[in-house]
């Protein structure tokens, strides 16, 4: 068959009108989607708060712990548990406890430790556990300028104010006999000795950095005070449960950490006005239960 010059074009046209069509309506493959996210990685936990140790003390043994115009609780006692306890790295919280149950409180986990001028004796190492020693104490006899009472011996036919359950109140106790009703029982040092400056009492025997404070600063009073060789020395010490050994050791850390660096004397002279004599070591325990 011969085919035209028209013919050969028009079928050229249409067979390129065809692959057009054909081209147009190829679909094209559509973009790969995209990757899926990788999951953000899961929060941290935040880290438990850290623990708040509750420190008992009877705040009323100024200069040792005593209550301010503003409530806060301060003192000797109360400034060498903040230094030794920022030196362990540990943090405090003081709640003011009464004496007569403190000890309680302590046994049954209400506080983490007690700081309440307590002496270190065989008696309480039987039902807790003692820090190493932070002030070195021993009884004092306060009586009045024109009193006659010359030593511990001469409180046999006196009137003796003590504070309830302290070496004060043992010893006076040893010497009068238990059912001596010569022996006036206050809740507080500061009681005894205002009970003296009224005259209901002729003596008052308590730990010297109490006596020697309350006579400092009421010198209206008329006070003396009168020592006796007859007096055991005695140390003070931070109390914890018995087998909180976690805890000791911190706090004996801080102890240590505080008399190394100075901070210690520092605080002694800030509250006594002089320094401590010598280094406090750790010396056999008094006797007889004591504040």
């Amino acid at each position: 068959m011969r085919i035209t010059t028209r013919h050969f074009i028009k079928t050229s046209g249409l067979f390129a009108a065809a692959l057009l069509l054909a081209a147009c309506g190829k679909k094209e493959p559509p973009p790969p989607a995209p990757a899926a996210a990788a999951p953000a990685p899961a929060a941290a936990p935040a880290p438990p708060p850290a623990k708040v140790y509750v420190v008992g003390t009877d705040a009323a043994y100024a200069p040792f712990e005593s209550q301010n115009e503003k409530g806060e609780i301060v003192g000797f006692t109360i400034d060498v548990v903040n230094a030794a306890a920022a030196k362990a790295g540990i943090q405090v919280k003081f709640v003011n406890t009464p004496w007569e149950g403190i000890f309680n409180a302590l046994g049954q986990g209400d506080r983490d430790m007690i700081a309440s001028s307590v002496t270190i004796t065989d008696e309480r190492k039987q039902t807790m556990d003692f820090t190493n020693p932070y002030f070195d104490a021993v009884q004092l006899i306060a009586v009045k300028e024109n009193s006659k009472l010359a030593k511990f011996a001469d409180l046999k036919k006196a009137k003796v104010g003590v504070q309830t359950g302290t070496t004060g109140d043992e010893a006076v106790t040893k010497l009068l006999g238990k059912t001596s009703t010569n022996i006036k029982r206050f809740e507080s040092t500061p009681l005894a000795l205002k009970e003296l400056e009224a005259g209901g009492v002729d003596a008052v025997v308590a730990d010297n950095g109490v006596v020697i404070h309350y006579v400092a600063n009421n010198p209206g009073g008329k006070f003396k005070m009168v020592s006796d060789k007859e007096f055991v020395p005695e140390q003070y010490g931070f109390a914890v449960k018995k087998g909180n050994a976690e805890l000791l050791g911190k706090m004996n850390e801080g102890i240590a950490g505080i008399k190394a660096d100075g901070s210690y004397n520092t605080i002694f002279k800030k509250h006594f006005g002089v320094e401590p004599a010598a280094p406090m070591a750790a010396a056999a325990p008094a006797p007889a239960a004591s504040k």
